[in-house]
């Protein structure tokens, strides 16, 4: 499934990054990568433990914020927690953090927050906002795993930080910074063969790295019974650099393309045939996306550094597209400026700190679906957000208070806060404790529509909005050895979005419930170091989430996932299991003639991959790996069957 017009494309992205090369969050360049841990003070999950140094930049709109003071529940997903595990999809590996449910079928996958929506979640590539401004959200199975990456997740409430689209929390994918030369290439069933190269600089006033990935299947079939293959290609071109023009002044810049096309299947709509409202092979069908994101940015700092300013402006230009056997059968197109200065104050080294931010955000769509659909022109949404946050980090005890309001050209202004509190009660001990709200505006096909008869828009839409509170505890044993996590969290959504079927026509419209939706939970992590190269790795998420009563779908009531990985002596090679449960999941089937939705329940599941590594020589390793091992049948979207057993191995090099 090559596609040659991928070669124009990138080399017209070469000549844009030139040009315009956006930035990762400037607080991510002083980061060192030993200092990167898997987790923040709530929820660690690997055996590495918070250095002096470590931050958490996802955590505030300035510096970032130091994982022994961060309030809430984080995770950092380190380099080399993704390269032990050998991920190539990043949405593989946010299997693994409590409290993230995954749900992928082909051209789609979506990532649900303590029972939130998937657009709920905001997703920040190297610092820039990448969801798809007509759909609302972004499609987490097009970020592949560079080489270098690691992640960051948020769990909670944080639009009093970056406003619209955070109800549920933050992902920050970071693309790594080093020197050198890396490349990997794997191949396997499935006539999959997937490849990696970066290259990084790094001097004392300019570090800049280039970066590429491709992952190629022919797949599977998807379909109950189904025999036609659905393949994959997906291909990504990434730089940065950043430039220190003097002791206090510095330009970063950051710039990504992504293309992603493949196969899929549809649903049956013919009443008279028995697979009605199943999916089934439908040759002929594919997909393709593609999406441009860049920013730049420069940042001054006054006072001996205790006053900094971060000027930045970022832009997100996407294009999705779908092909059936007549042609094009629906499309859109999708973009986003955003220009924000960021301010802050550390009152001269002391513990108490202020930060200020402005955001002016514009996004334009279109419905570019040809023929029939309810609306075919552009529309656009301006919104302004102002931001205020205040941070004490003492000794023991640690406090953050912050508040947004934005100001909406097409809805109601809105203010939103966040509030958090820690306490270190013994050198091994520490609660937390935070509480916050969230907003997120309709996307345009739910305001607009998309296909006349299909689907039909509602303009008197509002936004839903979300409150909700957690509390925390975080446990060390074993002289640091052992770290346990425990966290509650309770939270409520009103005036949330849904389809409804209204007679007599029963066409699907979006409107907004009357009734409360509610989540709450637990979330358990555990990280062992289990001495001579061993360690282990656990998590574990309770979830019960229901709107008016009724549980809410593809949100599964338990997730789990345990590691286990054995290190050799001098890094010589290793070996990783990992095992991934998924508990019974309520979705929507459209079986019923009327389409009127009906309500099933989908299996649980448990999904065992084991990968080794060993070093031939300094730099360069063969690996190997099995990914659901047991070849275990599984649907995570009703009827659409997941992929069974794959076998894949290669060779990594750095230099």
């Amino acid at each position: 499934m090559k596609n040659t017009r991928f070669l124009a494309t990138t080399a017209r992205f070469a000549v844009g990054i030139s040009l315009c090369i956006g930035a990762p969050v400037l607080a991510q360049d002083a980061q060192d990568e030993g200092e990167i841990i898997e987790d923040g003070t709530s929820d660690i999950t690997m055996t590495e433990r918070p250095g002096p140094n470590a931050i958490l930049v996802s955590a505030d709109r300035s510096e970032g914020v130091l994982l022994d003071s961060f309030t809430g529940s984080a995770t950092i997903i380190t380099t080399r927690h993704i390269e032990a595990r050998q991920v190539r999809d990043i949405a593989d590996v946010l299997r693994d953090v409590p409290g993230v449910a995954v749900s992928s079928v082909a051209g789609q996958t979506q990532i649900r927050l303590r029972g939130s929506e998937a657009n709920h979640v905001l997703v920040l590539v190297d610092g820039i906002e990448v969801s798809d401004p007509f759909g609302g959200e972004f499609d987490i199975g097009t970020l592949q795993a560079e080489i270098g990456s690691s992640v960051e997740v948020l769990r909670g409430p944080q639009s009093a930080l970056y406003g619209s689209d955070a109800i549920g929390g933050v992902v920050a994918y970071r693309s790594g910074d080093y020197d050198g030369f890396g490349a990997r290439i794997e191949g396997g069933t499935q006539g999959t063969v997937n490849g990696a190269a970066r290259y990084g600089y790094s001097a004392e006033t300019l570090s800049a790295s280039l970066s590429a990935t491709f992952v190629s299947t022919d797949g599977e079939p998807n379909a109950r019974g189904g025999v036609r293959d659905i393949g994959r290609d997906s291909y990504t071109v990434s730089g940065k650099v950043s430039a220190q023009l003097s002791d206090n002044f510095a330009l970063r810049a950051a710039g990504r393309f992504i293309r992603t096309e493949g196969e899929f299947n549809n649903s049956d709509f013919v009443a008279a045939n028995p697979t009605f409202g199943l999916i089934i092979d439908s040759p002929d069908t594919a997909f393709e996306n593609e999406a441009f994101y860049g920013l730049v940015g420069a940042r001054l700092e006054t006072l001996d550094g205790n006053w900094t300013h971060d000027l930045s402006a970022q832009i997100a230009d996407i294009n999705r597209e779908t092909v059936g056997p007549f042609g094009p059968s629906n499309s859109s197109e999708g973009d986003r400026l955003k220009a924000s200065y960021v301010t802050a104050y550390n009152f001269g080294g002391s513990d108490h700190s202020v930060s200020f931010a402005a955001d002016w955000e514009q996004e334009r769509f279109r419905n570019t679906t040809p023929g029939g659909f309810a609306f075919t022109g552009r529309r656009q949404i301006e919104n302004t957000g102002l931001v205020g946050e205040y941070r004490y980090v003492g000794n023991r005890f640690d406090f953050s208070a912050a508040i947004r309001h934005d100001i909406n050209d097409r809805f109601a202004d809105a203010t939103t806060f966040r509030v958090g509190a820690g306490y270190a009660v013994t050198d091994t001990t520490r609660l937390r404790a935070s509480a916050g709200s969230g907003i997120k505006n309709p996307g345009f096909f739910e305001l607009f529509g998309f296909v006349d008869g299909t689907f039909i828009g509602n303009e008197d839409l509002t936004p839903e909005k979300s409150t909700g509170w957690e509390v925390g505890l975080d446990q060390d044993f074993a002289e640091g050895a052992v770290r346990l996590s425990l966290t509650y969290f309770d939270s409520e959504l009103e005036d949330e979005i849904f389809t409804t079927f209204p007679a007599p026509t029963f066409v699907a419209t979006p409107a907004n419930r009357t009734t409360v939706s509610k989540q709450q939970g637990v979330e358990i992590a555990i990280a062992a170091d289990l001495g001579s190269g061993i360690s282990f790795n656990g998590a574990y998420s309770y979830l019960d989430a229901e709107e008016d009563g009724v549980e809410e779908v593809r949100r599964p009531d338990e997730i789990a996932s345990a590691a286990l990985s054995w290190t050799a002596p001098d890094d010589a090679g290793g070996i990783t299991l990992v095992v991934r449960y998924n508990g019974e999941t309520p979705d929507l089937a459209f079986t019923d003639p009327s389409f009127i939705p009906v309500r099933e329940t989908l299996d649980d599941f448990t999904l065992i991959n084991l990968n080794a590594r060993v070093r031939l020589s300094e730099g360069v390793e063969l690996f190997a790996r099995a990914e659901n091992l047991f070849d275990t049948r599984y649907e995570q979207v009703f009827s659409f069957v997941s992929p069974g057993q794959s076998i894949i191995a290669g060779i990594q090099a750095r230099f």
